[in-house]
């Protein structure tokens, strides 16, 4: 009650004959409590100048040291059914034991005789790309050998080309004998008849010189026309060189368009036998994938497509497992203000949920049931809850962590820094002061160095 008004209680009304006020305002109280504060004042001032070691606090859980050790779901690659399950919630499997069987759910995959009619078809388009070789070696020997009749063929018209031309200059050389002979026969017949005008020779002479150049003159257009006729044979044989390359090369472009066409049709039959190869190893895994196994040695955890005769999509999650073998690690959170107090190798205190302990967070050598760590990890950005997450390691120099822990479970860590006297940590924390700027030895080693 407020003392607010001047009249005294104690001088109105008389409180001594109350047995409370006799034993209360007794006044060897006074004195007893005057030195209790004292002695109070005393010791909480010694208090203050006591060393308190500045500490990082963080909330997290405990998690596998490496990716691969952490819980995990398996899923199916294929979309499927459920047929038949193999193992139940919280069995031991190893890796490549079968957890479940699975049947298709897509139309073109209902064959049970998928791969045998592939391998079918695969056998057959070989079967048709070795024909197709044939074919082609077959049409390029064509072509060799049309080149090769070809070159005979040409010879052997160049060689009738030779023959005309040398026909002609034969005929030619006739034809200038003859045009001598009738020149000569000219003379004589002029000759004899301008003596048989003379008296000197008979007309006889002059009849036979007459014959002989008509004969001449004969002999003369024969010639001629043996001339012509040669010419005409080279004309002949230069156009059978002409049509000689243009059959043969018609022979052999044919040859060659059936080759390239052969050829093509090979190409495209290895494409489709890649193609049903393809199809058959795709066909093959599949297969296997009816049977989902277990990735490595662990426990069911929980089937999470539990029904027989239920479908699933690719990619969805149908069982969980936990890795049997495992090295555990503590997932921490630290506020961004204390990330740059954070090293690697930095040792961490940590409380775990479920095991009794009495912490001092400043005091470390008085805090029972706490255990060691180290930080190995540290992510550089915030995480969805606006902390930085840390990963802590078992301090192999310091005792044991307890074997019954499981990864999911909580863990309060502390992470010590530097000591300072504890009237300024109370002075830090009134003042929302972060703890003082902390570098391991090493690292301010390194830094000096440098």
């Amino acid at each position: 009650m407020l003392n607010i008004s001047p009249n005294k209680l104690n001088q109105i009304v008389d409180l001594s004959s109350y047995n409370s006020v006799k034993k209360v305002f007794h006044a060897k109280y006074y004195k007893h409590f005057n030195q209790f504060l004292f002695v109070f004042a005393i010791i909480g001032f010694i208090v203050l100048f006591l060393p308190w070691t500045q500490n990082v606090n963080g909330s997290g859980y405990l998690t596998t040291l490496s990716p691969s050790q952490r819980p995990q779901t398996i899923q199916s690659p294929i979309p499927g059914r459920i047929e038949k399950w193999y193992v139940q919630e919280g069995d031991y499997v190893k890796k490549g034991d079968t957890i479940l069987f699975i049947s298709e759910i897509k139309n073109e995959y209902f064959d049970p005789n998928l791969i045998e009619r592939t391998g079918d078809q695969i056998r057959a388009k070989s079967s048709a790309v070795t024909s197709y070789e044939g074919k082609v070696k077959a049409l390029n020997n064509q072509v060799v050998a049309l080149s090769r009749e070809r070159e005979l063929k040409l010879q052997q018209a160049k060689n009738k080309l030779i023959q005309a031309n040398l026909k002609v200059e034969s005929d030619s050389i006739d034809l200038e004998a003859a045009k001598t002979n009738i020149t000569i026969a000219q003379r004589q017949y002029n000759r004899v008849l301008q003596l048989e005008n003379e008296g000197l020779k008979a007309v006889t002479d002059v009849e036979e010189k007459k014959l002989k150049l008509q004969e001449t003159q004969a002999k003369l257009i024969s010639q001629e026309n043996k001339l012509l006729t040669a010419v005409n044979e080279v004309i002949n044989a230069e156009v059978e060189i002409n049509r000689v390359k243009a059959e043969y090369t018609d022979k052999i472009s044919k040859a060659q368009s059936d080759m390239f066409t052969a050829q093509s049709n090979q190409f495209d039959s290895e494409a489709q036998v890649t193609k049903l190869e393809n199809e058959f190893t795709n066909y093959s895994m599949r297969n296997d994938m009816y049977y989902i196994k277990a990735p490595q040695n662990g426990y069911i955890n929980k089937a999470i497509k539990a029904g027989v005769g239920e479908t699933f999509k690719e990619g969805e999650e149908l069982v969980g497992i936990m890795p049997a073998d495992y090295e555990l690690a503590v997932e921490t959170f630290v506020r961004p203000i204390d990330l740059p107090l954070m090293h690697l190798g930095e040792e961490v205190r940590i409380q775990f949920d479920g095991w009794p302990a009495i912490v001092f967070s400043g005091w470390p050598n008085v805090s029972y049931g706490t255990y060691g760590g180290k930080v190995v990890a540290i992510e550089t950005f915030i995480s969805d809850n606006g902390k930085y997450r840390i990963l802590l390691a078992p301090d192999p120099d310091d005792h044991d962590w307890p074997k019954d822990l499981r990864v999911g479970s909580g863990a309060y860590t502390i992470a010590l820094l530097e000591d300072v006297p504890i009237w300024f940590e109370l002075w830090r924390q009134l003042n929302g002061f972060p703890p003082n700027y902390y570098q391991p030895n090493g690292e301010m080693a390194k830094s000096e160095k440098k």
